[in-house]
């Protein structure tokens, strides 16, 4: 139990510390916009790091090549994991935006840098106010910043299983003409969901793919590029398990 002690401490500590930085960082925004946005990625991203570190999670990173530098992009990755935020957070070359779910804007704080970092917040039961969600985040990507999306909708609790990806969500890359990236995640859970409540140390495998751009694509794979995608990251996902299997049970109990 002595992990969920020290990231919980670090994490309460860091947002009960922090308060004083963000009337700092509200004083900056009001001036320099840009400017802020670059402090409170900074910021954020050390947190993270330190969670990382006290969780005892060993990240092996594949294909980081494969994200362009000079354009906004849509990540797009599968969702087992509280933890899968913090570790790919960690590892944008820019600033990006999540897509979270809508009762994340009532915790305290912790919103707060949220929408510093311009994630946004999604009402998945108001398809009204989602499309609202979605129409935001391609703004957002058209003022060159980068969002991530889960297309499964929320967690999936069943190891080695996916859920359907919903199509909307790829009209965050489709109306920003932005490329999609392709992020599989594997052995996130093993962090924290499997053996609730600890935290155990893991190994887990993030692979970010090619970049797909839509308007390349032909009519068909585009009106199904929800199961598209999905049987790319499910590709991968079966195949870094099997290529790590030995890092992945050397850590997992």
């Amino acid at each position: 139990m002595i992990r969920i002690f020290l990231v919980g401490t670090f994490l309460v500590l860091f947002l009960v510390l922090s308060i004083p930085i963000m009337g700092v960082e509200w004083i900056i925004g009001k001036f320099n916009p840009d400017a802020k946005s670059k402090s409170s990625l900074a910021i954020v991203n050390w947190a993270f790091r330190g969670i990382i570190f006290l969780s005892g999670t060993k990240v092996i990173v594949l294909g980081e090549e494969n994200v362009p530098k000079d354009t906004a992009v849509l990540y797009v990755g599968n969702h087992r994991s509280f933890f899968d935020i913090v570790l790919t957070y960690v590892r944008v070359p820019r600033l990006t935006g999540y897509v979270s779910k809508k009762e994340m804007n009532k915790v305290p704080l912790l919103r707060v840098w949220m929408r510093n970092l311009h994630c946004l917040f999604l009402d998945r039961e108001n398809i009204k106010e989602g499309l609202k969600t979605i129409l935001a985040a391609v703004e957002q990507t058209k003022q060159g910043i980068s969002m991530c999306i889960f297309p499964e909708g929320t967690r999936n609790r069943e190891q080695d299983t996916f859920l359907p990806f919903h199509d909307g969500s790829f009209k965050i890359a489709e109306r920003g003409n932005v490329p999609v990236i392709p992020m599989t995640l594997v052995n996130t859970s093993a962090i924290f969901e499997d053996h609730f409540p600890k935290i155990k140390k893991a190994t887990v495998i993030i692979e970010y793919g090619k970049p797909i751009y839509l308007d390349q694509l032909d009519r068909e794979t585009k009106k199904k590029i929800g199961a598209y995608v999905q049987g790319i990251i499910a590709e991968t996902y079966f195949k870094n398990k099997e290529l790590y299997a030995k890092e992945l049970g050397a850590t997992r109990s």
